[in-house]
């Protein structure tokens, strides 16, 4: 499949053989985030979610960092949503940037993975806890420094960082905000691997092609939502319940004979479900609990 690519100021995508490459372009900057760059790379999920061509989705940044945080050229008053809303009576205005980001890659049906080039700081480290596999350079950073900054965090990543590294180091780089080396976000669970800086997209490319070349696209999108969403179950019986349901809607798809003829005959799988139009009837299953919000 040839190569589609798409320009925009702040953000690029590139789709290449069912990858799609989200780059954060403000290289001059360290890739500080914008708003313009919030809605440009939700626009790129948004494509990733409605192209059955799209398999995996791979997020890093150009230049020596991956994002610097939140752009703040503008001072303090970057900060001061409550004004910006009362000024312009939206109460959207209120909603956290990073959050409205974080909450589109929670909803994501394509898998996404990090590749972390330099530093990822503020919102850039936050953007990375709803990815679902996140990889670094050997020389990349981390930072939470909301608190140093008179702030708290944002991008939901009160719920996902205690998920992703526990409590008590969640805690800890929240409290001190301080400076985070590769190593000890490897060793927290952070990140899954340290690469030097020329093998790291070659690295993150290789476990999208596996995931594109090797696995049914509805099967992917299904696994991504009920792991995510059942790290706030009360009970495993939440899971077994889905489960059940989700196995006994795909047992009867073209996709399950395939997947096991192709392992009989020793072969590499041909699926055609469509994440598009294949979904299964039960989906999306947590619509059905009434406290739910859309």
């Amino acid at each position: 499949m040839a190569a589609d690519t798409t320009t925009s100021a702040e953000v690029l995508s590139d789709l290449d053989d069912g990858i799609l490459t989200i780059t954060l372009n403000r290289p001059n900057k360290l890739n500080a985030f914008t708003a313009t760059m919030r809605e440009g790379m939700i626009a790129c999920l948004d494509r990733a979610d409605r192209d059955d061509a799209v398999r995996a989705v791979i997020v890093t940044g150009s230049g020596r960092g991956f994002c610097a945080g939140a752009d703040m050229s503008a001072g303090a008053s970057r900060f001061d949503v409550a004004g910006r809303a009362a000024s312009s009576a939206d109460s959207e205005a209120m909603r956290d940037s990073g959050g409205r980001l974080a909450l589109r890659l929670f909803d994501c049906v394509k898998p996404v993975i990090a590749a972390v080039n330099g530093a990822a700081v503020g919102v850039g480290a936050t953007m990375l806890l709803p990815m679902d596999i996140r990889l670094a350079a050997a020389t990349a950073r981390f930072a939470f420094p909301f608190t140093r900054r008179g702030l708290v965090p944002e991008a939901c990543s009160s719920w996902f960082l205690p998920r992703a590294v526990g409590m008590q180091r969640a805690m800890e780089w929240v409290a001190t905000g301080r400076l985070i080396p590769a190593e000890e976000a490897l060793a927290s669970g952070l990140v899954r691997s340290l690469h030097a800086p020329d093998d790291l997209l070659p690295a993150a490319r290789a476990i999208a092609r596996e995931i594109a070349d090797a696995t049914a696209p509805v099967s992917v999108a299904l696994a991504r939502q009920m792991m995510w969403r059942m790290l706030g179950a009360d009970h495993p019986m939440e899971a077994h319940r889905i489960e059940s349901r989700l196995l006994a809607e795909r047992g009867r798809s073209p996709d399950v004979k395939e997947g096991v003829s192709s392992f009989f005959e020793k072969r590499a799988p041909a699926f055609s479900g469509k994440v598009s139009a294949d979904m299964p009837a039960s989906y999306p299953w947590w619509r059905e609990r009434p406290y739910c919000e859309d």
